[in-house]
This record gives C-alpha cells, sequence and structure tokens, in this order.
C-alpha cells in the first residue's frame, strides 16, 4: 500500500451500464492505494454503487461547494475527507497501473501539483479522432488531463479551487499556481483512459471548444482556422501545406510518450482541426447566449485568468473559496 497518499474519484452517472469494468478496476486498485469515491449519482443508484464497490472503498455523497460545477463538489469532498497528503485525482475513465501511481506520489514529494497524460485504449474511430487534439496540445506544451496528483495541504490553503467554471481542471492547475504552488508536467507519465461512447463524443465536441475562452492566445489562433482553411482551399497546393503542418506538429508532440500514441494518430489532426473550425464559432455562440448548458443551467466561464486568481491569492494562502479551511499545517509542508 503507498504510504500516506489517496486516490479520489468523483463519479455522477445516469446509468450503470460500466459498473461491472470500475468495480474490477477499484478492486484491483484498492490493493494498491485507499480509494475513495465521491458519488453524486441519483440515489437509486448510489445504493446500486455502495452495494457493488469493493471493501476498502470509502464511498460518500458529495457535499455542497459553491458553483454550478458538480465535479468540482465531489473533488473537494474527497480532498477535505482525506487525510493522506498526496493525492490522486481521477475521473471515473482514468486507469492506473501500479507504476504510475507510485510515480505521481514520488513526484508529489517535490511538487503540489503533478500533471501526466492522458491516452486513449482502446481506439476506436471517434478516439483517434480526439487524440489528434492530444498530440497538437503536447506539440504546443502539454495536454489536460483527466487526472492530476495534488498536495492537500496546498489545495486547502489555497481555500480549494472556483466550482463557477467549465474547464475545471485548469482552474484547479491555475489555483494552485497562483496560490505559490509547484506544478510538475510528466510529459513521459501517460496513463491510459477509456474511450467515451460515440454519443458522449459527439456532445463533447462544442463544449470543449468553449474551454478556450480561458485561453485567449488559442481562441484567437482557433477562431482564424476557419478563414485560413477558405483561403487555403483555393489552391490545393496551400491547402496541402496546412495539413502537412498539423500532421507534422501532431508528429513532435508523440514525442516523449513513450509508444503510448499510435503511430497512425498524427493523420488525425487534421481532421480534428477541421472540426474545431467549425466547433469554436458555435462556442462563439454559445458565449453570445450567456454560456454553455450545464445540469439544467448555463456556465459562463471556462476558468479564471492567471492574472485574476493571483489577484485573489495575493496577501498571503489564506481561504478564498468559501467553504474551505486551512490544515493546521498550512502550504508549507510541500
Amino acid at each position: 500500500m503507498i504510504p500516506d497518499a489517496r486516490y479520489v474519484l468523483p463519479l455522477r452517472w445516469r446509468d450503470d451500464a460500466g459498473l461491472p469494468e470500475l468495480v474490477s478496476y477499484l478492486r484491483q486498485l484498492v490493493e494498491w492505494i485507499p480509494v475513495t469515491v465521491v458519488d453524486g449519482s441519483a440515489p437509486e443508484l448510489f445504493r446500486a454503487h455502495a452495494a457493488a464497490l469493493p471493501a476498502g472503498v470509502v464511498h460518500l455523497p458529495p457535499e455542497p461547494w459553491p458553483g454550478g460545477n458538480g465535479k468540482v463538489a465531489g473533488v473537494m469532498t474527497g480532498v477535505t475527507h482525506a487525510r493522506e497528503e498526496r493525492l490522486i485525482l481521477a475521473d471515473d475513465d482514468v486507469r492506473y497501473g501500479a507504476e504510475a501511481l507510485h510515480r505521481v506520489v514520488a513526484l508529489l514529494a517535490g511538487a503540489d501539483l503533478v500533471r501526466p497524460q492522458n491516452y486513449f485504449a482502446p481506439l476506436p474511430w471517434h478516439a483517434r479522432w480526439d487524440t489528434g487534439r492530444t498530440l497538437l496540445n503536447r506539440a504546443f506544451g502539454a495536454d489536460y488531463p483527466g487526472t492530476l496528483g495534488v498536495r492537500r495541504s496546498r489545495l486547502l490553503a489555497a481555500g480549494g479551487y472556483d466550482g463557477d467554471v467549465l474547464f475545471e481542471n485548469l482552474e484547479l492547475i491555475r489555483t494552485i499556481r497562483a496560490a505559490g504552488g509547484r506544478e510538475v508536467i510528466a510529459r513521459d507519465l501517460c496513463v491510459p483512459r477509456l474511450p467515451p461512447t460515440v454519443r458522449h463524443f459527439v456532445g463533447q465536441r462544442i463544449r470543449q471548444a468553449y474551454d478556450d475562452f480561458a485561453q485567449p492566445g488559442r481562441l484567437a489562433a482557433e477562431l482564424s482556422l476557419a478563414p485560413l482553411l477558405l483561403w487555403a482551399a483555393r489552391r490545393p497546393p496551400r491547402l496541402l501545406v496546412l495539413v502537412l503542418a498539423a500532421i507534422g506538429a501532431a508528429c513532435w508532440g508523440r514525442r516523449g510518450a513513450e509508444g503510448a500514441f499510435d503511430r497512425s494518430a498524427p493523420l488525425w489532426a487534421p481532421v480534428w482541426l477541421l472540426e474545431r473550425a467549425v466547433c469554436i464559432w458555435l462556442a462563439v455562440g454559445y458565449r453570445l447566449r450567456g454560456g454553455v448548458p450545464y445540469a439544467g443551467s448555463r456556465l459562463r466561464t471556462a476558468a479564471h485568468s492567471r492574472h485574476e486568481l493571483q489577484q485573489r491569492h495575493a496577501g498571503g494562502a489564506a481561504p478564498r473559496v468559501a467553504g474551505a479551511t486551512a490544515p493546521a499545517t498550512g502550504a508549507d509542508d510541500a
């Protein structure tokens, strides 16, 4: 059992089609690390999960947290109930092995936040499509995964993170940085995740594009894609250059991943760029209408800017978000 560490999994399901596979994963996982599942599913599903989850898994309902993003409430419930300092936060589709768990926990000895990388396994067509996005993100820095390692004391000393955002992982990363925390991006630490259903994949296209409102430079670049493609389409050689440039960038993003990404994966980068050229303008339409629909309401803010969070956390590590309390040990444990 990994010492002074815990795995926190926020869960909110509408059906239990994936329950047997998740239970099998957790049965293995709980032998390596203590596990908390914070379950915001409907009452009948919550009861079914309580009966099915392996012995040793802590199963909790989410506690109230400011903001409309239920995942943030799930994460912060798990964080506040944990007693371990080094936490691995992971979506319900992330599938760690023992080696990756140990590596994240080891990196947290010298960091407040660890950002691994995800890849899809297995690879149906829509997972290959979305891998184009992952590789382009890596080509220009790193991808935003469905899992993070975090030091509990640093996050609680920061007052938790804002739950009224759509891009909650970026909000968490920026909050830790703004509170003085140190981030380690582990580009070579690749953790598999299950691909979504085709229906879920289709439903995420505009929502993922909306995340770019938290990254103005990227937003401007993606808004220029459609005009650029229309210009290039008038002369096939121009279009070919753009296609080859996208594939080349994706090939660069594939480097350092220790075979996690299929060799053909960069070929999907132009397809993803074409999708984003359309969806980013549809996301603008949502912005003008007040934000993206989420759980019966609308979330307007993708994530707060670095500057805004730095201003919020300037002057000390006192909690800035209602409902959080700083630990007695403070953030100096990091």
